[in-house]
C-alpha cells in the first residue's frame, strides 16, 4: 500500500509499512518454509500515433479494397504491406489514415506513424534508422537502451512487434530501401505505405498496390459542398463542375479553392472559376499539370488573404529551415509577438494553406511550401529573406542553450553567434521538460544546423550541434548523432576555431566509439589532445587522455589504459576538480582489476567512493560499489554486501546497464564460491537486461557456455 503508513499490531509485535513501495511486499510475523513471489510481466505501452485523417470523399471502393486485402491476410496468415501511390495532392495520406483509423479496433496493440519526408523541400528524407528509434521509444524503451546500428535496431523492433496486431503507416516514402526495415514481420500486422512512386521493389517482394486516380466529378462536388455548403453548389451547378475540372479533381486543389470560397460567402462560384482559369493560363509554362493546378489554387487563396501580415508570414514560413514549426518559432522568424502570430496562423489554417500536426505544431504540404518559398523569392528582398531565416536559426540556438541550462546546470552552450534576441525566449520548468523539447525538436535542430552550414554561418552551425549534447548523453540517438557531430566538426573547422574543433573532435570520437569504430575514435581523440595541449588547457588534456584510455580498454590493452588513466588523474588532481578525480579513479580501478592488481584497485576506489559521497551522481556512487565488490571477490562476505547494495541502487535509479554490471559481478562471485546455479541465474539476468538494451552480450554468452554441465 504505497504511502499508507499502515501498522498492524498483534501479540506485542508491530508490523509497519511506510513510504512508497514499488513491487510485491510480504508482511508477516513468522515465516515457516519458503516464500515464492511471482512477478507479473509489465505490458509494453500501446502506441497511438495516428494523426487526424482530414476530409475524404469518393474513396469508398479503395477502402473496400483495403478491407478485402486485410481479410485475405487474416486467412493466409502472412504479413500485409500495401503501397498507396499517386501524384501529389491526390489524397494518399487521407486514404491511409482513414482506413487505419476506421480499422484501429483490429489493431489493439497499437498504431505507428512516420512521415518519411520523401519529397520535403526543407530537409533530407528521414533515414530508417531514425524512424526505428522513434518506433522503439513508442513501446516504452528508454532512449539510452536503444542500439545504434540499423541491423540491431531492426532486430529489436521486430522483437517488439512480433505476435502483435499493429498498423504501421509510412507516409511519403521515397524508395523501397527507405521503407524495408520499418515493415513489421508480424503476420497479424499491416503496413500502409504512401508514395508518389509505385515502389516496384516492395511490390516484387509481395506488397499489394493501390494507385489513386483523380476524384470523380460527383465526389469533387461533394467535397466542395462539405466546405462551401450545398446551397451554393446547387445554385450554380455548372460553375461548380467547371471549378472541379479546373482543380483537375485533385483533393488538395479543391480543398484550397473551397476554403477561399468559404471565407467569402457572397462570392459566386463563377468568380472563383474565372480567377482560377486566369491563374492557370498564367502558369501554362509549368510542365506538370497537377503542379500547375494546385499552384493556381494556392495563388488564388494567397491573394485572398485579407491581412497583409498573414500573407507575409505565409511567404516567410516557406523559407523556414525545418519541416514543422510551432507558434513561437513562427513568431521568432517573423519578428512579431507570439499572440499576434498565433492569430495569423489560424488565418492560414482556415485558408487551407497550412496543416496542423499533433502537439500544437504546423507544417506545409510539400507543394504548398514550395509555393510559399517561390512567393518569398519574388516578393521579399534578399535582405528580408536572410533576416527571417537567421531569426529562426537564432531562435533554435537560444532554445538549445536554455534547455542545456536547465538539464545540465553546470554546462554552458556558447551562443555568441546569435545576433537576434527574441522578446519571448523559451524557459523550462525542469530537466525532463528541457530534454523533451530537445527530443521533440531534434529533427528541426539538425535541419537548422545544416541550413546554417550551407549558408556559411559556421559558428552558428557548430554551436547548434553543441546544444544537442544533453539529448545524446541522456537519451541516446546513437545512430543519428554521428552525422550531427561530424557536421559540427566540419563547421568548427570552417570557422577556424580550434577550441570548437577540439570539442567537436571529442564529440565525434565518442559517437564513433559507441558504434565500435575504435581506430577512428582514437584518431579523433588524439587530434583533440593535440589542440588542447597546444592551447594549454590542462583539464581538457586530462579529459582527452581519459577518452583515449577508454579506447585502449575497449581494445583489451589494459596496460596502456592504466597509463592513460593515471596521467589523466594526475592532471585532474593538479586542477583540483573532485568529481573528475573520482571518475578517473573509477576508470583506473576498473583497469587495475583487469590486471589482477586488486589491492591497488581497492585503494583507488575507496578514495573515489569518498569523493563521490558529496556529489549529486547516484549512478557513479553505485558504480564504485560494483567496482569495489569486484576488487574484493576474495572476501566473499564484504563483496556480497557491496554488490547487493549496488544492485538495489541501480534498480532504484532504473539503470539496466548498471543492474547488469551488478548481476555479472554477483555471478563472478558465485562461480568463485562454487555455486554454479546461482552464477547462471545472475549471468542470465545480466544478459536479459543487456538484450533489452540492444547491447553486446558476447562476454556473458561465453560465461554461460563455460557453466554448461556445471
Amino acid at each position: 500500500m504505497p504511502g499508507s503508513g499502515k501498522k498492524e499490531k498483534a501479540e506485542g509485535h508491530v508490523n509497519e509499512l511506510s513510504g512508497t513501495v514499488h513491487g510485491p511486499v510480504v508482511q508477516a510475523r513468522d515465516v515457516h518454509g519458503g516464500i515464492h513471489l511471482h512477478h507479473a510481466s509489465v505490458p509494453l505501452p500501446k502506441p497511438g500515433q495516428l494523426p487526424p485523417a482530414g476530409a475524404l470523399v469518393g474513396r469508398a471502393a479503395v477502402l473496400a479494397r483495403l478491407d478485402a486485402m486485410r481479410a485475405r491476410q487474416s486467412e493466409a496468415g502472412v504479413p500485409m504491406v500495401v503501397v498507396v501511390s499517386g501524384p501529389p495532392g491526390i489524397g494518399k495520406t487521407a486514404v491511409a489514415l482513414h482506413w487505419s483509423q476506421r480499422r484501429r479496433g483490429g489493431f489493439p496493440d497499437g498504431q505507428l506513424f512516420a512521415d518519411l519526408q520523401g519529397h520535403a523541400t526543407a530537409d533530407a528524407p528521414v533515414q530508417p534508422t531514425e524512424v526505428l528509434g522513434r518506433f522503439i521509444r513508442a513501446f516504452g524503451i528508454a532512449p539510452e537502451r536503444i542500439p545504434a546500428g540499423l541491423a540491431e535496431r531492426s532486430a529489436l523492433y521486430q522483437s517488439l512487434v512480433a505476435e502483435r496486431r499493429l498498423v504501421v503507416v509510412l507516409d511519403d516514402a521515397l524508395s523501397a530501401a527507405q521503407v524495408g526495415p520499418l515493415l513489421p514481420a508480424s503476420v497479424n500486422s499491416v503496413a500502409v505505405v504512401t508514395s508518389r512512386w509505385r515502389l516496384a521493389g516492395l511490390l516484387a517482394r509481395g506488397a499489394r498496390a493501390v494507385h489513386l486516380d483523380r476524384l470523380a466529378t460527383d465526389a469533387s462536388l461533394e467535397l466542395l459542398e462539405r466546405t462551401v455548403g450545398e446551397d451554393r453548389v446547387r445554385e450554380d451547378p455548372r460553375a461548380a463542375r467547371e471549378l472541379a475540372e479546373l482543380c483537375a479533381r485533385l483533393p488538395l486543389a479543391l480543398c484550397v479553392a473551397a476554403a477561399r470560397l468559404a471565407a467569402r460567402p457572397h462570392w459566386p462560384l463563377a468568380g472563383m472559376v474565372e480567377a482560377l482559369a486566369n491563374e492557370r493560363q498564367r502558369l501554362t509554362a509549368l510542365s506538370v499539370e497537377d503542379d500547375m493546378t494546385i499552384r493556381a489554387a494556392l495563388t488564388i487563396s494567397y491573394q485572398g488573404l485579407a491581412l497583409p501580415e498573414a500573407a507575409r508570414l505565409y511567404r516567410l514560413l516557406g523559407l523556414f529551415p525545418a519541416v514543422t514549426f510551432d507558434g513561437r518559432a513562427a513568431a521568432a522568424m517573423a519578428g512579431l509577438p507570439f499572440a499576434e502570430v498565433r492569430l495569423l496562423l489560424e488565418v492560414l489554417l482556415d485558408a487551407n494553406l497550412l496543416e496542423d500536426v499533433p502537439g500544437g505544431g504546423y507544417r506545409f504540404h510539400d507543394l504548398t511550401r514550395l509555393h510559399a518559398g517561390e512567393l518569398a523569392e519574388r516578393e521579399d528582398p534578399p535582405a528580408a529573406r536572410d533576416e527571417a531565416v537567421r531569426r529562426a536559426l537564432d531562435w533554435f540556438l537560444d532554445g538549445a542553450a536554455a534547455a542545456n541550462r536547465t538539464a545540465m546546470p553546470y554546462r554552458r552552450v556558447r551562443r555568441d553567434a546569435v545576433i537576434f534576441d527574441h522578446a519571448e525566449p523559451l524557459t523550462f520548468a525542469d530537466a525532463a521538460e528541457a530534454l523533451d523539447w530537445l527530443e521533440r525538436e531534434f529533427h528541426n535542430l539538425r535541419a537548422a544546423a545544416r541550413t546554417a552550414f550551407e549558408r556559411g554561418l559556421f559558428p552558428l552551425a557548430w554551436q547548434l550541434v553543441d546544444g544537442m549534447w544533453p539529448l545524446f548523453l541522456h537519451r541516446g540517438h546513437h545512430a543519428e548523432r554521428l552525422e550531427v557531430d561530424l557536421l559540427g566538426l566540419a563547421a568548427a573547422r570552417a570557422a577556424s576555431d580550434s577550441h570548437a574543433e577540439a570539442k567537436m573532435l571529442n564529440r565525434a570520437g565518442m559517437a564513433l566509439r559507441t558504434l565500435g569504430r575504435l581506430d577512428e575514435a582514437a584518431d579523433h581523440f588524439g587530434r583533440a589532445l593535440e589542440i588542447w595541449r597546444r592551447d594549454g588547457n590542462a583539464q581538457r588534456v586530462s579529459g582527452a587522455l581519459r577518452r583515449l584510455g577508454f579506447v585502449e580498454r575497449d581494445r583489451g590493452r589494459t596496460g596502456q589504459a592504466v597509463a592513460l588513466f593515471e596521467e589523466a588523474l594526475e592532471g585532474y588532481r593538479a586542477e583540483g576538480v573532485p568529481r573528475k578525480i573520482a571518475l578517473a579513479l573509477c576508470d583506473l580501478g576498473d583497469a587495475l582489476i583487469g590486471q589482477g592488481r586488486q589491492e591497488e584497485a581497492v585503494a583507488r576506489l575507496t578514495e573515489a567512493r569518498r569523493l563521490l559521497a558529496s556529489e549529486p551522481d547516484e549512478y557513479n556512487r553505485a558504480r564504485v560499489l560494483i567496482l569495489l565488490g569486484r576488487a574484493r571477490l576474495g572476501e566473499p562476505a564484504g563483496a556480497s554486501g557491496l554488490l547487493e547494495e549496488a544492485l538495489g541502487d541501480m534498480r532504484r535509479i532504473g539503470s539496466d546497464t548498471g543492474e547488469a554490471q551488478a548481476h555479472q559481478a554477483l555471478g563472478d562471485l558465485a562461480v568463485r564460491q562454487g555455486r554454479p546455479r546461482d552464477a547462471r541465474a545472475h549471468y542470465e539476468r545480466a544478459r536479459d537486461l543487456l538484450l533489452r538494451r540492444g547491447a553486446d552480450v558476447t562476454q556473458l554468452t561465453g560465461l554461460l557456455e563455460g557453466l554448461a554441465g556445471a
